[in-house]
Order: C-alpha cells, then structure tokens, then sequence
C-alpha cells in the first residue's frame, strides 16, 4: 500500500464555540491518490482545506503531511504542499513573471529549473503571452491558471485545492486534469473539493462526502459510487437523515 501522503487525524474545528463546523474528521490521503471532497456550501470542505493548508488554526485532533504534524512543524509541511483557494488573492500590482519569480524565491526552486517550469506550464495553461502584464488585469480564469502554474513551480508532493475548475476554460480544465494525472504518476497526492459531480467521478480514485461537517461516505470512488453515479448517491446522501 502507497504511503500516506495527508493524514486529517479526529479533526474537528468551531468557530463559535457552540457549533463544530468540522466534527471529528478521519481521513487518509495516499501517494498516488486524487481524493475529490464533496459536500454543500458550508458543509465544511473550505474550513478542512485551509486547515490542512497550515492557514487556519486549530486545537482539537491533528494533521499530517508527510508524517509530520501541520501544528508542530506548520514550515516543512508547507515545503511539501501547494494550496489554492476558490478565490486566489494574487498581487496585482505585479505581473504575472514577477509573481512566479516571487514563488520560487519562496521555495528556493533553482533558476534552471524555474524558467523550465514556468515556461512548461504557462505554455500549457496558455498564459505565456500574459506574464508580462500585470495581474490586476487578468481574468479570473488567468488569474487561476497563474496560481495553478505557480503551485506547481517546487513539485508539491501534496497539492490542496479548493474549487479547482471553477472560470477555467474546458481546454485548461483538461490541462489541469492531465497535471493530476502526471503529479500523481510520480508519487504525489491531490485532494481537492469540487461541485462538478462528473469531474470527480471520472478523476478521482477516491471520494469523501461530508454533511454538517461530519464525513459520511469516503473510499474508493466505485465502493462509494456503488450501482449509481455518484451524483444519485450524493443526493441520497443530502436527503439522509444520517
């Protein structure tokens, strides 16, 4: 069996103090794996995302990535991973070079490497002749492909994505799929949430459905999906009472 990769260890998260937007949440993400996470709005999907992320604080159960704790050694964690949010807040008064230039200082990826990467994957998400304007000019659907380039400049062994389809053109999104594929190939694990039912059935290995903040379903996408298709069973899931 693939090592695991992300490891979200009885996590449960309030912001109240009276209602747990997160309940003791288990779950295993594995080398190789593209885990689809699927739930309604405020179920809980963004509120676990930024926590594995090391963005958002937590005190109740642990998470790991790469076997160590997001809580006791939040820098290495975050040397392994890449997170984009539904909504990237990018530096707009810098252009789109000087933004991924500015990523890879972070990470210390080498220059060599850098260029060779940059020009890879803004050649594939189509945004090479963009780089030199500046960001407060993008679309939204640029300014996703931008950060899915930049993500991927230090080859993130765990890549956290929320919304990763939404404002792409089908073309990127094919792209985008065919990274998964290609990161996943070589040892990497993706776990992502998504509303696009098809997508994650067709890509995901694996699926995890929550409700209220509690995880309901998780496992092998043809073991979750069963007899029907997935969106019958998530459905069936929203209509429970369990």
């Amino acid at each position: 069996m693939n090592a695991p990769v992300l490891e979200i260890l009885h996590y449960t998260k309030s912001y109240d103090g009276k209602r747990n937007a997160v309940n003791d949440l288990t779950l295993t993400v594995r080398e190789g794996d593209i885990c689809g996470f699927i739930g309604q709005n405020g179920a809980g999907k963004t509120t676990t995302l930024r926590a594995c992320a090391g963005v958002l604080d937590f005190k109740e159960g642990d998470i790991r990535i790469g076997g160590r704790s997001v809580r006791k050694e939040p820098i290495p964690c975050k040397q392994m991973t890449a997170y984009i949010p539904d909504n990237p807040d990018l530096y707009d008064f810098l252009t789109g070079v000087q933004y991924l230039n500015f990523v890879a200082d972070i990470y210390g990826v080498e220059k060599q490497a850098r260029a060779d990467r940059i020009a890879r994957y803004a050649g594939m998400f189509r945004i090479e002749g963009d780089l030199a304007s500046l960001i407060g000019a993008y679309s939204h659907g640029m300014k996703q492909k931008l950060a899915l380039t930049a993500a991927l400049l230090h080859e993130p062994k765990l890549l956290l994505l929320d919304e990763p389809f939404v404002g792409l053109d089908p073309e990127a999104a094919f792209r985008v799929k065919e990274v998964f594929r290609e990161l996943c190939s070589r040892g990497a694990a993706i776990f992502f949430s998504t509303h696009v039912l098809d997508v994650a059935e067709k890509l995901c290995n694996r699926i995890a459905i929550i409700k209220n903040g509690t995880l309901v379903a998780e496992g092998n996408t043809d073991e979750v999906r069963g007899d029907e298709s997935l969106e019958q069973v998530f459905l069936e899931v929203l209509g429970s009472e369990g």
